[in-house]
């Protein structure tokens, strides 16, 4: 299995290499010409400067140093025309394979996606995808490089055929030693690789907890924790250079003595008349180009490098993503349904386990629950940020799994705890991105498209979350650049849900009021109540007054559901009771809010 496994991961990285050559278009096709172009200067070059030798001897035409010179300027000019070529090529391919795995990342399922570290799904962006671009002008050098040897050949066999036996004997040996150098610099690079990946992987969670680590004077242990592989890197680094060095130190032992064999066996060939001193002059050079395998000593260790970055990349592709259908949502109100929802953990035990629920259009429902629950995956599959292992959720009588892309994204909107902000602006964030001029009004706090005041939707999405007075106190309102925006984990909260307010059918909140006082959620409870499209609501809460506003409550333990119903109904449960935390601490029973939120605008 594991050799299979292996054999899948190869032939993943080998046909990416393949498209990654492709993505460089006319300048790979430029770069090869230009290499092809200049491999064969390079090979007519010795005859050339050999005829030359000749002709200054008085035995051949005098224009031969002529085209001498003119071959040396044809050599600079393909080589400056392929680093321009292979530079270009490289930047177009690189660009576009970190566009493809951006892109297939973005539409993993969550589950997926979290099998990879963050910092090691960056070093792969960032590092592997570059290594990977590579790819074409490596390639086409690898092959142009591997053209003098073998031109030399046929070129000292068109002297003389022991000058060819002698120098392919050589050959030969180097090529052995070059097989063995591939297949260790290839083992090496990708350990390497790999290792390196783990420590970025370490390093983004330190980063992401350096408060907590700091709170519990554990920062030199998490630099050990961060910095264990190190040894591995080495050891695997070293392996690399080892690798590298000896096959260097095996070309330049035996290219001295191959080119004294060439001269030996060419200067008796000279006394016995069977060549010129040009020609021996010639075959010198031959000798030196052919067995000058620096080049491609260093061609092999970029090829074996991109191979390596190129496996690493295709294993994230490989990943399946997420499909969607092709249909519509018909004429509702969001009617929400889930049918025997299974979704299993990573060790194989149910996280939610045959989860049957209903939901009416344009009802609230709360969900409850101990930590571990099931509640945030109940969220999830709800509004497909994942799809459950067995079962169906449907809105509106149609399954989840057919909706388009666009069509469920415009009906579902998620707010979360701790939401992530996209955008350059407070109004991009809030409006996922969409397109907002910056021909706005400093000062004024009112949003612009095109240098006109916006529609209301913004003002409005941002005043039901109770943001509106803090975007309208900053100097330029919500064309305020997030980055220079300090906010408070509530801010961003209220940003985090107004950006969520477009749902046009379900709204699903998960724990997105948790850094909010009770004064501001009462003001926004109100405020979605009040929508006068009247969405279908899902809330994940830990709070009695928001279990209290809802009109049901699903109660769910250990991943299954305990009970449906009013929260009044399922009070009279001491088990119930004990989910609140003030409840569970206190060890008394908290008095139920006379009015909620909800029925307080009713």
């Amino acid at each position: 299995m594991a050799a299979d496994g292996n054999r899948l991961f190869r032939a993943d990285g080998n046909r990416l290499l393949r498209q990654a050559i492709a993505y460089g278009g006319g300048w790979t096709v430029t770069l090869g010409a230009a290499a092809l172009l200049g491999a064969a200067a390079e090979l007519l070059l010795p005859a050339a400067l050999g005829l030359a030798v000749d002709a200054a001897l008085g035995e051949a035409d005098r224009r031969w140093p002529l085209a001498a010179c003119g071959l040396v300027v044809l050599i600079v000019a393909t080589d400056t025309l392929s680093n321009l070529a292979g530079g270009a090529g490289t930047a177009r391919t690189t660009a576009r394979l970190r566009h493809r795995l951006l892109g297939h990342l973005l539409a993993l399922d969550s589950r997926r996606a979290a099998r990879y570290p963050v910092g090691d799904l960056v070093g792969r962006l960032v590092g592997q995808a570059a290594d990977s671009g590579q790819a074409g002008s490596t390639v086409v050098l690898g092959v142009t490089a591997a053209l003098p040897p073998l031109g030399s050949v046929v070129a000292l066999l068109l002297l003389d055929w022991r000058l060819a036996v002698t120098f392919g004997a050589g050959l030969l040996l180097l090529a052995f030693g070059l097989r063995a150098f591939v297949t260790d610099a290839s083992a090496a690079a990708a350990g390497y690789l790999g290792v390196q990946g783990r420590i970025a992987g370490r390093l983004t969670e330190a980063l992401h907890g350096a408060r907590t680590i700091a709170a519990a004077g554990t920062v030199r242990a998490e630099i050990d924790r961060v910095l264990a592989p190190l040894p591995q890197l080495r050891a695997h680094g070293t392996r690399t250079w080892t690798t590298l060095a000896r096959a260097s130190g095996r070309t330049a032992a035996v290219a001295p003595l191959l080119q004294l064999a060439i001269v030996a066996v060419g200067g008796w060939s000279v006394a016995d008349g069977r060549l010129t001193p040009g020609q021996l002059f010639a075959a010198v050079q031959y000798a030196a180009l052919g067995a000058g395998l620096g080049s491609i000593v260093a061609t092999l260790n970029r090829l074996v490098r991109t191979r390596a970055g190129a496996q690493r990349v295709a294993v994230v592709l490989a990943e399946p993503p997420r499909s969607y259908g092709t249909a519509a949502l018909p004429a509702g109100a969001g009617r929400l349904v889930l049918s025997g929802v299974t979704v299993y953990g990573d060790d194989g035990r149910p996280v939610l386990d045959g989860i049957d629920l209903r939901v009416p259009p344009g009802a609230t429902i709360a969900v409850v629950g101990p930590s571990g629950a099931g509640k945030s995956t109940l969220a999830a599959v709800a509004g497909r940020l994942r799809d459950p292992d067995a079962g169906e959720v449907l809105l509106d009588g149609i399954p989840l799994r057919r909706l388009t892309r666009s069509a469920l994204r415009h009906a579902v909107g998620y707010g979360f705890e701790r939401p992530v902000l996209i955008g350059a602006t407070i109004a991009e964030a809030v409006t996922l991105g969409s397109a907002v001029g910056s021909g706005g009004q400093p000062g004024t706090g009112q949003p612009t498209v095109d240098g006109r005041p916006a529609a209301g939707q913004l003002v409005a999405v941002a005043r039901a979350a109770a943001i509106d007075e803090f975007v309208e106190r900053l100097p330029d309102g919500y064309h305020s650049r997030l980055d220079a925006t300090p906010m408070s984990g509530g801010e961003a909260q209220r940003l985090g849900l107004a950006r969520s307010l477009h749902a046009q059918r379900l709204l699903i909140l998960d724990d997105a009021t948790s850094s909010l006082d009770t004064a501001t959620e009462y003001r926004i409870a109100a405020a979605v109540a009040a929508h006068p499209d009247r969405r279908t609501r899902l809330v994940v809460t830990h709070r009695v007054a928001t279990a209290a506003a809802a009109d049901l409550v699903a109660w769910l333990d250990g991943g299954r559901l305990r009970g449906v119903g009013p929260h009044r109904e399922l009070w009279r449960d001491p088990a119930y009771r004990a989910v609140f935390t003030a409840s569970a601490l206190s060890g008394t029973e908290p008095a139920e809010p006379a009015e909620s939120p909800v029925e307080a605008v009713r």
